[in-house]
């Protein structure tokens, strides 16, 4: 099985990265690790060979980079043929507000990187993951969204708006690729201990160590999911937020903590 990562330094991507090394270890498998980070990679890749016995191939670069992704996608398919699974999960996340015009090239940057980072990674995958599955293999897209996508939260326009937007294309995409019978699963984490939680001065309910989320993550994407939230007590807000009307939202989101924009 091979398995291609985004945002793969720090993080959830590293712990996606540990939680496939450990499961294919041995195998002939290869783990992709795309991230912008080089000596980060670098280290990870060594880790996972070493622990795990397991061959990667590290791509340092930007999401929002449509050449260079086609580029590693292109490397990456002549090396070791289609991966079975993609999985854009490059994101960031920083307070914003709209009020504020220095806010404005922020709001630019999560939109580049959580929504166009995740179609420039999939999008040169495609036509190779086609032509896998026609020769009998699995094939897989798998995108991050997070819980924050589902209603609007204040102080995150950007960041909610980027994974409102992340929940509908992929909806979108899994619709368009059921018929080459290219699975497509939409993973929306609550919050997970990451470099991107760390820096919240919040409390966050359901905390996940990100090796917990890992393993529960492989278990959505083995079962090919449609679309999971993570933990499961987070997909029971999720199911209350979804009910709650506006004028109700308004007033139990008005006092809601917020991210800092300095982050």
């Amino acid at each position: 099985m091979n398995v291609f990562i985004t945002g793969a330094s720090s993080g959830i991507g590293e712990a996606l990265a540990h939680a496939y090394a450990k499961q294919c270890s041995g195998s002939r498998a290869v783990i992709g690790l795309a991230a912008r980070r080089v000596d980060m990679l670098q280290k990870l890749a060594q880790n996972l060979q070493e622990k795990y016995q397991i061959q990667t191939a590290i791509y340092a670069l930007d999401v929002r980079d449509k050449i260079a992704l086609t580029d590693a996608a292109n490397d990456f398919i002549q090396r070791f043929g289609a991966p079975n699974i993609v999985i854009a999960n490059a994101g960031v996340s920083r307070g914003t507000l709209t009020e504020f015009s220095e806010d404005i090239a922020a709001f630019q940057t999560i939109m580049d990187i959580n929504l166009m980072g995740m179609v420039h990674t999939f999008q040169p995958f495609i036509s190779a993951m086609k032509q896998y599955v026609q020769q009998g293999h699995p094939a897989q897209l798998v995108g991050v969204a997070s819980v924050a996508g589902i209603r609007g939260l204040a102080g995150a326009g950007a960041y909610s708006a980027s994974k409102a937007a992340v929940i509908n294309y992929l909806e979108s995409l899994r619709i368009e690729m059921a018929p080459h019978h290219i699975h497509v699963t939409t993973i929306a984490p609550g919050y997970v201990r990451s470099p991107m939680t760390d820096v919240n001065q919040f409390g966050m309910p359901f905390l996940l160590d990100a090796d917990v989320f890992a393993e529960k993550f492989i278990k959505a994407v083995t079962a090919k999911k449609r679309f999971v939230v993570i933990p499961w007590q987070m997909s029971l807000v999720v199911k209350l937020m979804r009910l709650v009307p506006p004028h109700l939202w308004d007033l139990l989101s008005k006092n809601a903590p917020q991210k800092s924009r300095e982050t």
